[in-house]
């Protein structure tokens, strides 16, 4: 009778015991799992702390540029009032030349003669203002669509990395976990086999979809770069 009850204790205590390992070896997994997520997030986290270096250092360097034109502009203006002070100087001579044509004919001949000459310079400086004017127009131009471009493509890169963070994970997650288990344990019946087969295909599926959801938002991300590029041209020409 003693033995038997001994036998009994013995089965019970290995049943526990059995259920322990079975416990651990799913804490195991659980914890595995969640240390392949933390590293993919510190790795998703330096890639977007790179690009963002990256977008900064594109931004300065545009920033810089707009300084540049901006300087030029500045000397151009200043130019500019230059010219403007020649032309009243220029004014005023011949405002002394017509007191002095009244007399001499002669000098008013020459007089007229250098001012045409002086009204030919001016036409030419004119023109060459209005072709400097129209090219700072259309740098400012271009460098504010390169900006709003450069917006918009690091909003898309931030929407790209949040929709691969969200959308891609669980479904790689669930592939993990079900293979490891497939892996690690015995299959208990066929239905068994089936229903994880079913859950991997279910995650696969999802990841597939995802995939030409990307595929089609990083399209539309190149086609509104080139859109904002053809715009920027076609407004240059105008």
């Amino acid at each position: 009778m003693e033995k038997r009850f001994k036998k009994e204790a013995l089965i019970i205590v290995n049943k526990e015991l059995a259920f322990q390992n079975l416990e651990k070896e799913k804490r195991a997994t659980a914890l595995i799992m969640a240390n392949n997520e933390l590293a993919f997030q510190n790795l998703e986290k330096e890639k977007r702390a790179a690009e963002l270096i990256i977008a900064n250092k594109e931004l300065k360097f545009q920033n810089q540029e707009k300084e540049k034109r901006a300087a030029e502009l500045i000397i151009a203006n200043k130019e500019l009032a230059f010219q403007n002070q020649e032309k009243e100087k220029r004014a005023a001579e011949l405002i002394i030349a017509n007191e002095e044509l009244l007399f001499q004919n002669k000098e008013k001949e020459n007089r007229a003669a250098e001012l045409i000459i002086a009204n030919k310079e001016l036409l030419f400086q004119n023109k060459e203002k209005e072709k400097r004017a129209a090219e700072l127009i259309a740098a400012n131009l271009e460098l504010k669509k390169a900006e709003e471009y450069q917006i918009e493509y690091i909003k898309g890169l931030e929407e790209m990395m949040f929709m691969t963070s969200h959308k891609v994970r669980q479904p790689i997650a669930n592939i993990l976990g079900l293979s490891y288990l497939l892996h690690h344990q015995s299959v208990n019946s066929p239905d068994d086999l089936k229903e994880s087969l079913d859950f991997i295909k279910q995650s696969a599926l999802s990841l597939d979809t995802f995939t030409k959801e990307l595929t089609q938002f990083i399209f539309n991300l190149g086609e509104k770069g080139k859109l904002c590029l053809n715009k920027t041209a076609s407004d240059i020409t105008i």
